[in-house]
């Protein structure tokens, strides 16, 4: 699963990474938006979704935690922070946003907990070089009953690859830069076209280590979470 991750790229890096259509150190300063290095669900998150008005791609603040059109309250969100690539086209909840609302959500690392007798030891999880990445994401769009629009988000998982799978049983999907245009493509609704794409990231792109229990809390955003674990290096 995924149920925390960091963003702390410079809006100039993500610029580079994502760029399509928009100006991203313009829309982090109109969004007084800073670095974040332990974003937990119920959270608001910078997402990348496509945008009938300009004809393209743009970005947007979402809640994490995806609430179906269909549903009677938001209370359902936070049990669908992550949804499985391998159903996510069928199930009710999800199949009209994996056709229609499909986003990438930026990270540049994320956090999983692995079980060790009675406690779980967090990892943190980037890429090699560190550089940042996009998530899979859907998104969909809730009105309360008094009209007041709600926009929230899912992750997508997959299988493990080998590293992973040392850690948990489950993976948030990390695509490939040469995806995003086809995962953002209201036009591209083939189910299997675009499930070929949630593929798990390959180990040798990321490495893992151990960080203190400090990320346990939602309340730690800070460097700090990304301290080593007590005398250990942790790496994988």
């Amino acid at each position: 699963m995924c149920g925390r991750f960091l963003l702390t790229a410079p809006p100039e890096v993500l610029q580079e990474l994502l760029g399509l259509l928009d100006d991203w150190p313009a829309y982090f300063a109109a969004a007084k938006l800073r670095p974040r290095f332990n974003v937990a669900p119920g959270q608001q998150v910078l997402a990348l979704r496509h945008d009938d008005e300009v004809a393209g791609s743009a970005a947007a603040l979402l809640k994490w935690g995806l609430v179906p059109s269909w549903a009677k309250d938001a209370k359902i969100s936070s049990r669908m922070i992550n949804a499985r690539s391998e159903t996510a086209a069928e199930k009710p909840a999800f199949r009209a946003a994996f056709k229609r609302r499909r986003c990438l959500v930026p990270a540049d690392g994320f956090y999983e907990w692995k079980r060790a007798g009675k406690q779980k030891q967090p990892y943190c999880i980037r890429m090699r070089d560190d550089r940042p990445f996009a998530f899979a994401g859907l998104w969909e769009r809730w009105e309360h009953p008094d009209g007041a629009p709600l926009e929230t988000c899912t992750i997508l998982t997959c299988e493990p690859n080998e590293m992973m799978a040392g850690i948990h049983d489950r993976m948030p999907v990390i695509l490939p830069a040469a995806a995003y245009q086809q995962w953002l493509d209201p036009g591209e609704q083939e189910a299997p076209r675009l499930k070929s794409l949630l593929r798990p990231c390959p180990t040798e792109e990321m490495r893992a280590f151990q960080v203190s229990t400090r990320v346990n809390s939602p309340a730690n955003d800070d460097p700090a979470c990304l301290e080593r674990a007590p005398g250990q290096l942790g790496l994988i």
